[in-house]
């Protein structure tokens, strides 16, 4: 019963974060388009019709940055930032990983597949926390726990691969940061768990599950355990 009201409390939280960032990050693109209707007032419809058809277009990519310059700013006022550690599931470090996870989720839900691939992606990772080095190419929107990952130069994340820094046990939340070398690369669809390091040059094969804890040793490829 205990578990179950927590689970509840948690997912109002994800809602009340989710409503007020998502509408806060609404207001440039309303503005943009209140502003291009007025000045469109007066003309013929077709040619009203199509200049706010486009400001639709351009207000969505609008709101899609805003969202996640937003998301950071709201990481770096409640400090967000994840510690390695255990954390019972009615705490605050528990309330703490919950919500720095839910602003990543918001972003990457409704704005993140124009960011994979992209500077962008790179960018977002690092205003959550995350510590990369140069020419960091990612192509997944499944990587959690930001502020605990460090990944090195010119390493790649390969698309839809999972890499998170928690796991949900008997004890609670645990936290363990988890390191990707220089030049490393993530394949498709392949699963990094917490407290795993993975050398320089290392390759992790596509699909492959890397368990928890697991040291990869620089310029190895890594098929499973």
């Amino acid at each position: 019963m205990g578990l179950t009201v927590i689970r509840v409390l948690l997912a109002l939280a994800l809602y009340v974060v989710g409503a007020v960032v998502l509408g806060l990050a609404l207001v440039p693109a309303v503005l943009l388009g209140r502003s291009v209707w007025q000045h469109t007032i007066g003309q013929a419809a077709w040619q009203q019709t199509l200049w706010v058809c486009l400001t639709v277009g351009v207000g969505y990519f609008v709101f899609g940055f805003s969202l996640m310059f937003l998301a950071a700013l709201l990481r770096w006022v409640f400090r967000l930032d994840l510690k390695e550690g255990e954390y019972p599931l009615a705490s605050l470090g528990m309330l703490r990983w919950y919500i720095s996870n839910a602003l990543q989720f918001i972003v990457w839900s409704t704005f993140g597949d124009f960011l994979l691939m992209t500077p962008f992606a790179a960018l977002f990772y690092r205003l959550m926390g995350a510590k990369l080095g140069l020419n960091v190419q990612i192509n997944s929107k499944f990587c959690a726990d930001l502020s605990l990952l460090e990944i090195g130069d010119n390493a790649v994340i390969g698309g839809h691969a999972t890499v998170i820094a928690h796991s949900l046990e008997s004890r609670g939340l645990i936290l363990k940061r988890v390191r990707i070398g220089r030049s490393a690369i993530i394949g498709l669809n392949a699963i990094v768990l917490p407290g795993v390091d993975v050398g320089d040059r290392a390759v992790i094969g596509a699909g492959v599950l890397v368990p928890k804890d697991t040291r990869i040793q620089p310029g190895a490829v890594y098929l499973g355990p």
